[in-house]
């Protein structure tokens, strides 16, 4: 069982920058894959990007060149860096965790942080 806990969610302008962080407690965070969603209002939830264990990492088409995922094991916390912010990248944003970089399909779940990029 892990537990995860998001924060650096705001407020910010067309082109700005935000770093999310997720610190996770309660198991052995290299074990797991870690990635991050995003759900807007009236609209599926998405997956934005995942790290392995390893470091591997992959992006939705949406947001590749602009977004960066790491994480540092030593603090048990996954970050999402994004750039060049748009509109449309406001939504909920949701730290998750799970086993399979493949397949990914997250066991545990965060609060989420709100993001809202003005135009």
């Amino acid at each position: 069982q892990v537990q995860l806990v998001e924060s650096g969610g705001g407020l910010v302008q067309a082109g700005g920058s935000l770093r999310l962080s997720c610190a996770a407690s309660g198991s052995i965070f290299s074990w797991y894959v870690m990635g991050w969603y995003r759900q807007a209002p009236g609209k599926q939830r998405e997956l934005v990007a995942t790290i392995s264990r390893a470091g591997s990492v992959n992006y939705a088409d949406s947001v590749k060149g602009r977004f960066t995922i790491s994480r540092d094991n030593a603090k048990n916390t996954v970050y999402l860096q994004m750039s060049s912010l748009k509109p449309e990248d406001t939504a909920v944003y949701y730290c998750n965790a799970g086993y399979d970089s493949h397949n990914y399909d997250p066991r545990y779940w965060g609060q989420g942080t709100q993001v809202t990029v003005s135009s």
